[in-house]
């Protein structure tokens, strides 16, 4: 099984367009080679290299698929290696991706009743012609397989499972207080196995804490990519670029006593990789103290183009 990062961002990208942050300026900045520019968090799968699954339509997906030769199309004037997209959540950063694929090209769209109905309620993502693209309900805790639109099985089964996070910030009710840590279709993460039934990795883009039992359902995993948002939970009011905390966003932060680093220091996992990075995180930083930090509790740091072998 092979995984391709396409991107390895948060929302808005790094640098964000309207980000003067230093870590933004470093990123602008084409002779600092400590601060490579990223895209928005998506990542790519196949079994066989040929036929691949994006987890996550960004709406850097244009840009993506010209940067990842394996995604080209390969025959036939109209062609695509893209069978699928599966959808963690319906957060913007996840979904507008999904209006490049709209050339009546088939493919399908695997996600939670709850995210699909979004999608229905969203007029533009008629685009995507259901003639051509079909929409595929997945269920929590029971596993998928997923399969191109001619019919033809992957060998890689996907197990969704809610963790900790909120509604996406475009459907939240101002009316109503939210809940930061709650547990449904709004945040999923994929447990991804092989025919066998051997898990091969865990996909958690997003994640607001860590409970007893998600941490004893990574343990000893082989790999898992994991929300690596924000250094710190006050990060962007001390940047002084925004006025949430990571809490508030539905996102444990890399440092701290409650932090992601210490909640896995125990867990035995092979491989730990962060993901969904957000522009302001020093760990971005190739030459960051907390780059350094993040290293030697055995923490990879994502970047646009990492392929992974399983």
């Amino acid at each position: 099984m092979r995984v391709r990062v396409l991107g390895s961002a948060a929302g808005g990208g790094y640098p964000q367009w309207n980000c003067n942050h230093p870590n933004s300026r470093r990123a602008r900045d084409p002779n600092d080679a400590a601060a490579i520019q990223r895209t928005q968090s998506s990542i790519a799968v196949s079994n066989d290299g040929e036929h691949w699954f994006l987890f996550n339509a960004s709406p850097d997906l244009r840009k993506q698929i010209n940067d990842n030769d394996v995604l080209h199309p390969k025959a036939d004037l109209r062609h695509s290696p893209i069978q699928g997209v599966v959808l963690t959540n319906a957060d913007v950063d996840h979904i507008a991706g999904l209006l490049n694929l709209r050339e009546s090209h088939p493919l399908r769209i695997y996600a939670t009743g709850k995210v699909l109905d979004v999608l229905k309620a969203n007029s533009v993502f008629s685009v995507l012609n259901p003639d051509f693209v079909e929409r595929m309900p997945i269920k929590l805790d029971e596993p998928t397989e997923l399969v191109g639109p001619d019919g033809t099985a992957s060998g890689i089964h996907i197990v969704p499972f809610a963790v900790p996070g909120k509604v996406a910030l475009w459907l939240e009710d101002k009316s109503k207080p939210v809940d930061t840590k709650a547990m449904g279709e709004d945040t999923v993460a994929l447990e991804v196995k092989d025919d066998s039934g051997k898990t091969r990795f865990f996909y958690v883009p997003g994640c607001a804490e860590m409970p007893d039992w998600l941490a004893a359902r990574l343990n000893g995993a082989p790999m898992v990519l994991f929300d690596g948002t924000l250094w710190r939970d006050d990060e962007m009011i001390i940047s002084k670029v925004g006025v949430k905390t990571g809490h508030r966003m539905g996102h444990m932060s890399l440092s701290g006593e409650d932090g992601t680093i210490a909640a896995f220091e125990p867990l035995g996992v092979e491989r730990k990789i962060f993901i969904h990075i957000n522009t302001t995180n020093p760990v971005l930083l190739e030459d960051s103290p907390e780059r350094a930090t993040a290293n030697a509790a055995g923490w990879q740091v994502s970047y646009d183009g990492m392929e992974i072998a399983l």
